[in-house]
């Protein structure tokens, strides 16, 4: 150990100015122009209970992606009963796990049978005992079938949340399922909780479909409304009260298009009011059906319909080809924006529910920061003191490696762009007497070898030899239960572990490797006589 001291030096001082380059962005917000070009940016992210934040726990209805499903199929049955020519009197959707079919004549019974087996699998098909002109059937969906769509649902659901966040452009969000079809949300330094908690909650069920103009609104109000029509509202901003004022619109029940065949959704400004609107674009297929539906509608209103509000209801003055499509309705930037995301990440294929909502303060996360610094400080200074007086100079040879863990675990955090939390700042401290542990072990082994009489040099061989394995065993074992907090613990968890596994690394280095360096170079290359230990 005491030859090619000159390349250990070196590789200590390049890591210390390695760890000051990537600390450096975290410390300060001015930083020349040069820097982003040629050095790291990343800085140490402070979780939410440091900066504030909001922490959400949503359900996800998963119940309803099964209704939906079976709605679907209940539109992919009636087609096929066109196809194959068998009359009903009713098919309709029976509860959350049902299909309700009867037929007109009993004679169509095995005829369905066989289309339903070879069509719908999913299903069990259940005969109805009824009376002997009509027959009817019972479709039950199975259950491993009902909780793969569940869990689907629910998966979708986590997806689409992170990547409207993602858009929405917060720092490290914490987003992870948990049970029972539930999703914990975390989200650092957010500020406008309110617009988050929409954006997130948003169905975002975008539909297009036809005013009914034949029909009077008025009596609609009253109640007479016709069986093939809904009253939605729209609600907009009234630019001469500024209030928020709401206007019904009689529509067709039928949807003519949904969301799902947009590939994007963009803020546009319009040029002649200067006010921002949404630019929808489709694939092929929702330009074929866009252009198709535009075309046979000339001179209607088609509606356009998001989550059971309606946006905008313009007049289709000619057919619309390209696959172009604009949504109106006197938005501010923000609102034109967060629509875009929503479209943009997908619908969720389920409506969530929130169960929990918390919102932690800018100010409590300072007070914690303070907090935790001055454990920090007095948990280190306690620390320096006690070595540098029970063990001489050696002690303070340990007090220098403890100073270059704490910058090194910074820098650590800075480098894997890691959260900081308060569990994390946990981690710290006990890194902090962690890493003078290995150094009074090795202590006390040299102690022992000067003792039995032996030299400076051998003694300090032996001291850290025999030391080395005691604490190597120490160490790994502490680090492989800091992995696995980090790979199953949430949260704070999560940031203890992540700040206790980089303290253990940096501190077996600087224990043994950098304190080696300040005893070979006094003891061994100047040859000092008395180990001060």
């Amino acid at each position: 150990m005491s030859k090619n001291l000159g390349w250990r030096v070196l590789i200590v001082l390049l890591t210390v100015v390695m760890s000051v380059i990537y600390l450096t962005p975290s410390l300060t917000e001015k930083l020349p122009g040069w820097w982003s070009d040629m050095l790291p940016t990343e800085k140490i992210n402070l979780g939410l209970d440091l900066q504030g934040g909001m922490h959400l726990v949503l359900e996800v209805k998963t119940e309803k992606a099964v209704e939906t499903h079976l709605e679907r199929v209940v539109e992919e049955v009636r087609q096929d009963l066109r196809k194959s020519k068998l009359r009903y009197l009713e098919l309709k959707r029976h509860g959350s796990d049902k299909i309700n079919l009867i037929l007109m004549r009993a004679g169509m019974k095995d005829a369905f049978i066989k289309m339903a087996e070879a069509n719908y699998p999913d299903f069990e098909v259940k005969v109805i005992p009824g009376d002997r002109k009509h027959v009817a059937f019972q479709l039950i969906l199975l259950q491993k079938e009902k909780t793969h769509i569940m869990k689907m649902a629910a998966d979708q659901a986590l997806e689409t949340i992170r990547n409207r966040i993602d858009q929405f452009g917060v720092s490290e969000p914490d987003i992870r399922p948990q049970q029972d079809q539930k999703i914990l949300i975390q989200l650092p330094g957010i500020k406008d909780t309110r617009r988050a908690v929409e954006l997130i909650g948003k169905t975002a069920q975008l539909e297009f479909k036809l005013v009914d103009d034949e029909n009077s609104l008025q009596e609609a109000l009253k109640g007479n409304i016709p069986a093939e029509d809904e009253i939605l509202y729209r609600v907009a901003v009234n630019p001469d009260t500024g209030r928020r004022e709401s206007a019904p619109f009689l529509l067709k029940k039928r949807v003519l298009l949904t969301g799902e065949y947009i590939t994007d959704a963009r803020v546009q400004i319009d040029s002649h009011n200067n006010e921002p609107y949404v630019s929808l674009s489709f694939d092929s297929t929702g330009a074929r059906l866009f252009e198709s539906i535009t075309g046979r509608n000339v001179k209607k209103r088609l509606a356009i319909v998001l989550d059971n509000h309606v946006y905008s209801a313009p007049v289709i003055q000619s057919r619309i080809s390209g696959g172009k499509a604009q949504i109106t309705g006197r938005f501010s930037m923000d609102e034109a924006r967060d629509l875009s995301i929503v479209l943009r990440a997908g619908a969720l294929p389920a409506p969530v529910k929130i169960i929990e909502k918390r919102t932690v303060g800018p100010s409590l996360g300072k007070d914690s920061i303070e907090k935790g610094f001055k454990s920090i400080i007095i948990g280190g200074l306690a620390v320096i003191t006690f070595m540098a007086i029970y063990y001489g100079l050696s002690g303070m040879t340990a007090d220098l490696a403890l100073l270059l863990n704490i910058l090194f675990i910074m820098s650590g955090l800075a480098f894997f762009n890691a959260t900081l939390t308060l569990p994390g700042i946990a981690g710290i401290i006990l890194t902090i007497g962690m890493s003078v542990d290995a150094n009074v072990l090795i202590f006390e082994r040299i102690k022992e070898e000067l003792r039995l009489g032996k030299t400076p040099r051998t003694s300090i061989e032996g001291g850290y030899g025999k030391a080395f394995m005691t604490i190597l065993d120490a160490n790994v074992t502490t680090l492989i239960a800091a992995l696995v907090l980090f790979q199953f613990g949430t949260g704070p968890v999560k940031g203890f572990a992540v700040t206790l596994s980089i303290g253990i690394v940096a501190s077996l280095f600087t224990a043994i490797f950098v304190t080696r360096i300040v005893f070979d170079y006094l003891y061994i290359l100047r040859r000092m006589k008395k180990v001060s230990i």
